[in-house]
């Protein structure tokens, strides 16, 4: 058994704001499916959103969340969020985060602009942000002594009082299979924290590392957490469209710098979707995408920047530039394929401004978390800043809390499973999976497709779990039983609205209610 203070399951942005929040004061276990690197936020491209320019406010920045958020953003959670953006941004750059440099700015930082920000307030480190974030803290926490890092560790399911014949709702720590070893750990901990990114790998297409499987939002729940605002899948517009590379986002910024939508005959489209064309938010873009690739019967549209000096691309986009050009596409002389793709979970399990969930010993930060900033859509580049107000908010609640003791905690028992005899039933059923929500509960959506999907993900539960309860587990086994859960609460969600509204389109819907009202599922 491994006893830490506090156990941080996942590595990404959220997860690193922890350890390093709290490492001065206490023991940390940091877990990670893969390397300490392998996460969505070392992935994320356009940068992050914060109040920085004097000719920006607070309010302003509000606002245009709000507006994103389309009525179902917690105003106190945005409001406190925004307020702490320029503390956090700080915050990166005394630790070293090499954002991009004007000389000529105020803040000395260039700021870009992304869609549905009325200013230029994104800080970014050239079109490599996430990277540049990522690389800097997991430097240091590598090299702190009271974090221990577990690389290639991936988590089962929390300890939980109920699995312990305890009274209360409390959790313990977790149980993790080391996956080089191939033995399942026990890992006890005070406090436990899920910062394990989002379920962008529940849909067909997506920007999403593997690693994006919806295992917090899944433990979780099963472990007696609601969820919220489920229904909310954030399609990027602009996922690269090539057989040769999976899941590589054209970065929003593109778009914010000038980029065009154009349909293969050279179109221009976006005009007639929305006055704000190629600016406005991702929901909007994305349908318009969307709209027209049915309509015209099309596997891609392009997005045009070529007609920008070949000098600016290359300083701006310089790893869009480089991985295009390996492709054989010139971005500074040809428009990029894209299509829209799964890229950010809006809901998850819900907390509080300390990350609590409803399960005592339990936070939630990042991706996982419903924290309630991004209501029925998320406003470009506030996810980074998110984890980073969020995550000191919650370590500063730790590092406030009276310590327990923690009761005895039983090993792993597999004495009652076997090795499987063939693994094509999880294989198969990944796909199908995946496939069904792509076709039945993707940008657009109607009460049948969401039933035809509700049936297959129940059948597919049956035989998952079957497959669970007798068959020693494997690392693609638990992300899988961890996929058809968090695709059931998407769905469940979805059919409970009887309306659009963000980034949720229905057919039989298509009107806004007057008053917009959250989702949220209780387990029974």
């Amino acid at each position: 058994m491994l006893k830490f203070d506090v156990l941080i399951i996942g590595s990404g942005l959220a997860g690193m704001t922890l350890a390093l929040h709290l490492a001065e004061r206490r023991k940390v276990g940091l877990i990670t499916k893969r390397d300490l690197l392998e996460g969505s936020s070392s992935y994320a491209q356009g940068g992050i959103a914060a109040v920085l320019d004097t000719d920006d406010s607070v309010q302003e920045h509000i606002q245009d969340t709000l507006i994103a958020g389309a009525g179902i953003c917690n105003e106190e959670t945005t409001r406190y969020i925004v307020e702490h953006s320029k503390e956090a941004i700080d915050w990166l750059i005394a630790l070293g985060v090499p954002f991009t440099k004007d000389e000529t700015h105020e803040t000395g930082y260039h700021l870009t602009r992304e869609g549905g920000h009325s200013h230029r307030r994104i800080i970014h480190a050239a079109d490599a942000t996430g990277a540049a974030v990522t690389t800097t803290l997991g430097q240091k926490i590598k090299a702190h002594p009271n974090i221990t890092l577990l690389e290639e560790y991936i988590a089962i399911d929390l300890i939980t009082s109920a699995k312990l014949g305890l009274e209360g709702k409390r959790v313990y720590g977790a149980y993790a299979l080391a996956k080089q070893a191939d033995e399942v750990v026990t890992i006890a901990a005070q406090h436990t924290i899920m910062a394990s990114g989002g379920a962008g790998k529940v849909y067909l297409y997506t920007t999403n590392p593997d690693t994006a499987t919806g295992d917090g939002i899944a433990m979780g729940w099963r472990a007696g957490c609601r969820v919220g605002n489920m229904e909310f899948i954030q399609f990027h517009p602009t996922c690269l469209y090539h057989p040769h590379s999976k899941s590589f986002l054209i970065s929003e910024a593109v778009r914010g710098e000038g980029g065009i939508l154009r349909l293969p005959d050279g179109t221009r489209f976006m005009p007639k979707h929305d006055p704000r064309a190629e600016l406005a938010p991702r929901d909007v873009v994305a349908r318009a995408i969307d709209f027209e690739m049915k309509k015209h019967g099309l596997d891609c549209v392009h997005l045009d920047i070529s007609y920008k000096p070949a000098s600016f691309i290359k300083e701006h986009f310089p790893n869009i530039y480089a991985h295009c050009l390996e492709l054989g596409i010139d971005i500074t002389q040809q428009p990029i394929p894209v299509v829209p793709a799964a890229h950010y979970t809006c809901g998850g399990l819900v907390t509080d401004l300390k990350g609590r969930t409803d399960v005592e010993g339990l936070y939630a930060v990042g991706e996982v978390a419903c924290t309630g900033l991004h209501g029925a859509n998320r406003l470009a580049s506030n996810s980074l800043l998110e984890c980073m107000v969020i995550g000191k908010a919650a370590a500063e609640h730790i590092l406030a809390a009276t310590g327990i003791s923690l009761p005895d905690i039983p090993d792993w028992d597999d004495s009652q499973v076997t090795d499987p005899d063939e693994e094509v039933v999880i294989s198969h059923n990944w796909d199908e999976l995946r496939r069904a929500m792509w076709d039945y509960v993707g940008i657009v959506r109607t009460n049948k497709r969401l039933e035809r999907a509700l049936n297959r993900i129940k059948l597919l539960s049956v035989e998952i779990n079957e497959y669970y309860s007798n068959f020693h587990i494997s690392n693609d086994l638990i992300e899988l039983r961890n996929l058809v859960q968090t695709a059931e609460l998407i769905v469940r969600s979805a059919l409970l609205r009887k309306e659009s509204r963000g980034l949720h389109y229905s057919r039989d819907y298509p009107d806004t209610l007057a008053e917009g009202q959250e989702t949220v599922l209780t387990p029974d």
